[in-house]
């Protein structure tokens, strides 16, 4: 028996030795394809020390030789996983998350039936997630999150039914979610599975695991209802199911799940309304968030007895109704987010909240934007916890003036108060709130001074206080803003004085310097080449003056430069080669003067180059040709001669691009100019009689001028009795008829010549004796108030514009009639097409394609008007404000291109000086015609930009309904924005005009749709553009770049 015994424990012992060597060869199998790099986390991996003392290696007992735990979490491996580890049979826990592992999971490691948890999460393994891992019946722990494993979850998984924890976040994985799950992990108590491609519906399965206490499903593809039978899982704890496509209602059931912390559906299409008793439901709630659904009805006062509660998100939903006054009850309450519901406040009601949020002294976000709050801020908003780090108060009607106290609340990293009603100042205190990044104040009525304590905001990143009121000088002190990224003060007229040599002292972080369309004078300053970091410079619509700093060329990484607008005089830079990257180059209506240069044309990012309205001379230069990445070229009304390129970006020029230079020759044969002569040496080569010859002609041609000077002089004399044209628009192109031709052409101003009439006169059609042409003449009423201010502002406007979507003047004739009574009269080119009025409210019955407008020919017209007044607004220097835009105001040409005419009470606001910007903003008298002005002018406001924007809507809207805003069906509190706006979305082809439908309406389901999504989306350009506060109206830039883009899909997909 003893040698039986001895020879057993021999056997033993070489057992194990012999399955000891397999697991200390399996791990340096593992060793040989990874790598620790320079953490030595392997380095004790070698013979000198028995492995299961090696680092992360853990044996079953001290004697034993058999691995049951491998972990090396966070140890800066890379390499690939090792087939041999499903050797280690025995192995209890696999551990090597948190490194850089690469290349899939080996199958082997299915053989591992022992182990009890597997962690690879936070590597960057890859490929399916092998189904040999359902082979791990004991497995309780599987975490493979922050991976890129794609494919679908498999369903043997489902054999795995001790598991407890199973994450598999964070990946590439996709498919449906197996139903199996749900029947057999019934013990599971944590699943994640977000931010992966999952689809389908959530399965109704896993109401079974009823120890689950943490679920999410979030960013996911899922869709369909919330499965009834989750509400069962009374363990749970952390509820997550945000970013997918679910709709429908909330189960109600899902309420009772008392045990609830954390309630996240957010970003889905889910409706209904939140129970009054919501307080009473959820005990434990610190998160609740429905933000980004189809929620409505009221926020329930209830939810204020969640005490623990510390997030609430609602944001973007539909609930309205007042926020709860005793909000302040949640004592714990960290961030409030309701941005984007219908939620109110007035001055009699509905502020409350504010007060009463003084008591939660965690506070830290605060957002309130875009609701239907009105009336005056409260002051005691100043009583917020100095925790309050963030606070949004944009897109309300708020008014009032913020607080003089704003800086108590130190603890604000970030202000945004924007498209508001307020007005006021901008208190001196905000200099107190030094933890602020970002301040952003635009669009809100600000007046007065920037306080100069602005300067103490150091942390501050971005400042934006543009189309404000602001005035006077920009302070000296915002050179202080070292961390100063973004300066925005533009179209704040004024806004006055020189640029702060101070703010080009700043640091090389900032990048984007804009304070267009103010008053600002005086030079540029040299300082500007030290903002070696600057990608946009914009200063457009100034009177800035003297010659463009060649230090500009030191500004390397600069991407936009927008000097037009201003005075700037002397030469173009040549140090504007060190540009590489810029792809905006903006220097029209300047005084500039010599060659374009040549490096220009080295610039190869360039896009859009505009230097037009200047005095360049010279040729183009053809190295521009070889700008392959331009696409935007404008060099009209210049001095330039000489031939223009015809290659690169040339070929697909425009005659608009270069009019105005008399001497330009050649080109591509689409531009129409004269052929450059073929024998250049012709010119230098003269012969002696030639010379005599041009002498004698010279001599010739100087006596006939004297004589014609005499001749003109005399004319002159006697010009009131025959009623020649007074050159008011001082012009050389504007021609001279007399008062008699115009008597004659227009048959004596018959009624049978009469085109129209409007408030200060007339309009006929003139015929000229020669009978080659035909214009159209207005006659102002000179009796009626007004009138002659309204000839002298559209003398004024039309010598000052040149656009082909503007009426063309022929001349203007302010003289004596055969009476002997005052006469002034414009003649302007005749549109054969007459008004849009007629064409969008035709008298006639019988209704054709030949005499009504398609869609097609709406959006061109659209897009011609948008176009004419965004010239107005920022290409005329100073800018033109039409403020009489109608129907009846634009006419057809020809081709049914629109025109923009009738500048009789144009506004346009003066440059030279800040008293007469001041006076361009002090007419307190009603400018325009019911149902298209403004209407802050009927309260007595300033002429701005934003009343020609309204304006714009409502023609809009009347162009694609063909309702007129005066229509009868008006009224109430039914306009014509509101009527479009109840109709939007579903209805837009209904409210459409009807007259369109004939000229091929289409049962073809794809262009139907196409159709309604254009209409839909000029309807709602048209809302935008005329809504009732004008700070909430878009630029008229970002129209034309809207309604553009409307007509080009459209036509796109027609053509």
């Amino acid at each position: 028996m003893g040698v039986i015994s001895l020879l057993s424990l021999l056997a033993t012992v070489l057992i194990i030795s012999r399955v000891g060597a397999g697991d200390e060869a399996t791990l340096l199998a593992f060793k040989a394809l990874v790598s620790s790099g320079d953490s030595r986390a392997l380095a004790s991996w070698n013979s000198s020390v028995q492995f299961c003392g090696w680092e992360g290696v853990t044996c079953s007992h001290p004697k034993s030789t058999r691995v049951v735990a491998l972990v090396l979490y966070s140890r800066g491996l890379t390499g690939a996983l090792s087939p041999a580890l499903g050797n280690l049979t025995f192995l209890r826990t696999l551990n090597l998350s948190s490194n850089g592992l690469h290349g899939e999971i080996p199958t082997s490691l299915g053989h591992l039936r022992n182990l009890l948890m597997l962690d690879l999460s936070f590597n960057w393994l890859r490929g399916e997630i092998p189904a040999s891992l359902g082979n791990l019946r004991r497995l309780q722990t599987l975490k493979l999150s922050y991976n890129s494993f794609t494919g679908t979850i498999p369903v043997n998984l489902s054999s795995c039914i001790n598991m407890t924890y199973m994450a598999l976040h964070s990946n590439k994985l996709g498919g449906h979610i197996p139903d199996k799950l749900g029947e057999t992990l019934a013990a599971l108590t944590v699943l994640s599975l977000r931010n992966n491609s999952f689809t389908g519906p959530i399965p109704a399965s896993l109401s079974n695991m009823s120890y689950l206490q943490y679920l999410d499903l979030s960013n996911n593809q899922l869709f369909g209802s919330i499965p009834p039978g989750l509400t069962r899982i009374q363990s749970m704890q952390q509820f997550d199911i945000s970013i997918n496509n679910l709709s429908g209602m909330l189960p109600s059931s899902l309420y009772n799940l008392s045990m609830l912390e954390t309630f996240i559906v957010g970003r889905n299409m889910l409706h209904g309304t939140v129970p009054a008793d919501i307080g009473n439901k959820f005990p434990r709630m610190r998160t609740l968030n429905l933000a980004v659904n189809q929620f409505s009805g009221t926020i329930p006062s209830s939810i204020t007895n969640l005490s623990d509660l510390r997030l609430v998100l609602l944001y973007e939903n539909q609930f309205s109704g007042y926020v709860p006054p005793t909000l302040g009850r949640l004592g714990a309450l960290k961030s409030l987010n309701i941005y984007q519901n219908k939620l109110e406040a007035n001055d009699s009601e509905g502020w409350e909240f504010i007060t009463s949020l003084a008591n939660c002294s965690q506070l830290q976000y605060l957002v309130l934007s875009k609701n239907s709050f009105e009336g005056q801020l409260p002051v005691s908003i100043v009583n917020l916890s100095t925790t309050l780090q963030k606070l949004y108060l944009d897109d309300n009607r708020i008014s009032g003036s913020i607080p003089a106290d704003i800086g108590n609340l130190v603890g604000l990293d970030m202000v945004v108060i924007v498209n508001t009603s307020m007005s006021g100042v901008i208190p001196e205190s905000i200099g107190k709130l030094q933890n602020l990044t970002d301040l952003a104040l635009y669009s809100s009525g600000l007046t007065g001074l920037i306080p100069p304590s602005v300067g103490n905001l150091t942390k501050l990143s971005w400042f934006l206080a543009y189309y404000n009121n602001l005035e006077g000088a920009i302070p000296e002190s915002l050179g202080n803003l070292k961390e100063l990224s973004v300066l925005d003060l533009s179209t704040n007229y004024r806004l006055n004085g020189s640029i702060p040599k101070d703010i080009f002292k700043l640091p090389s972080v900032l990048w984007q310097l804009d304070l267009s369309y103010n008053s600002l004078s005086g030079p540029l300053p040299i300082e500007v080449g030290t903002m070696t970091n600057l990608n946009e410079l914009i200063l457009s619509g100034n009177q800035l003056s003297g010659q463009i700093p060649s230090s500009i060329g030191n500004c390397r990484v600069l991407q936009k430069l927008l000097l037009d607008k201003n005075s700037f005089e002397g030469s173009i830079p040549q140090s504007l080669e060190n540009l590489k990257g810029l792809n905006i180059l903006n220097l029209t209506t300047n005084n500039l003067s010599g060659r374009i240069p040549d490096a220009i044309g080295s610039i190869q990012a360039l896009q859009q180059l505009f230097l037009a309205h200047n005095s360049l001379s010279g040729s183009i230069p053809a190295v521009l040709q070889n700008l392959s990445s331009l696409f935007k070229l404008d060099v009209s009304f210049n001095h330039l001669q000489g031939e223009v390129p015809y290659r690169g970006y040339f070929r697909n020029l425009t005659y608009m691009a270069v009019v105005g230079n008399r001497n330009l020759c050649g080109g591509t044969p689409e531009l129409q100019l004269t052929p450059c002569s073929t024998n250049p040496l012709c010119k230098k080569k003269m012969s002696k009689s030639l010379k005599i010859s041009l002498v004698t002609t010279g001599a010739t041609l100087l006596s006939l001028s004297v004589i014609l000077l005499v001749r003109m002089l005399h004319n002159k004399l006697k010009q009131r009795q025959k009623g020649i044209v007074q050159p008011l628009i001082a012009e050389d192109q504007y021609e001279r008829i007399p008062y008699h031709a115009l008597l004659r052409g227009t048959n004596g101003f018959s009624e049978a010549n009469l085109l129209g009439k409007g408030r200060y006169g007339a309009v006929y059609r003139c015929i000229l004796e020669s009978g080659e042409r035909t214009l159209a003449v207005k006659v102002f009423n000179l009796w009626q108030s007004g009138s002659s201010k309204s000839f002298e502002a559209e003398c004024e406007a039309m010598r000052r514009i040149r656009h082909r979507c503007l009426i063309k003047i022929i001349t203007c004739c302010s003289s004596v009639d055969h009476q002997g009574q005052e006469f002034k009269a414009l003649v302007f080119e005749i549109m054969p097409n007459g008004s849009l009025d007629g064409w969008l409210h035709p008298e006639y019955q019988n209704l054709s394609t030949s005499n009504t407008l398609s869609l097609a020919q709406r959006l061109d017209i659209a897009v011609d008007v948008v176009d004419a007044i965004q010239y107005l607004h920022n290409h005329c220097q100073p800018l033109i404000i039409h403020c009489d835009l109608k129907p009846s105001n634009i006419l057809l040409a020809e081709d049914m291109s629109a025109r923009v005419g009738d500048f009789g009470i144009s506004k346009i606001l003066l440059e030279n000086t800040n008293k007469r910007i001041q006076n361009s903003y002090s007419s307190t008298a009603i400018r325009g015609t019911i149902g298209y002005v403004a209407p802050e002018y009927g309260e007595g406001c300033a002429v701005s930009p934003l009343g020609d924007i309204y304006s714009l809507g409502i023609l809009l809207l009347e162009i694609f309904t063909g309702r007129s805003p005066t229509d009868e069906m008006f009224r109430d509190a039914l306009d014509l924005p509101k009527f479009v706006r109840d109709a939007l979305p579903d209805r837009a082809l209904e409210i459409a005009d009807t007259i369109i439908w004939l000229h091929g309406q289409t049962e073809d389901n794809i262009a139907t749709s196409r159709i309604q999504e254009c209409l839909v989306s000029v309807f709602m350009l048209g809302i935008s553009c005329s809504k009732q506060q004008p700070q909430e109206r878009p630029l008229i830039r970002d129209a034309a770049v809207e309604m553009h883009a409307i007509r080009d899909v459209y036509l796109e997909f027609v053509g």
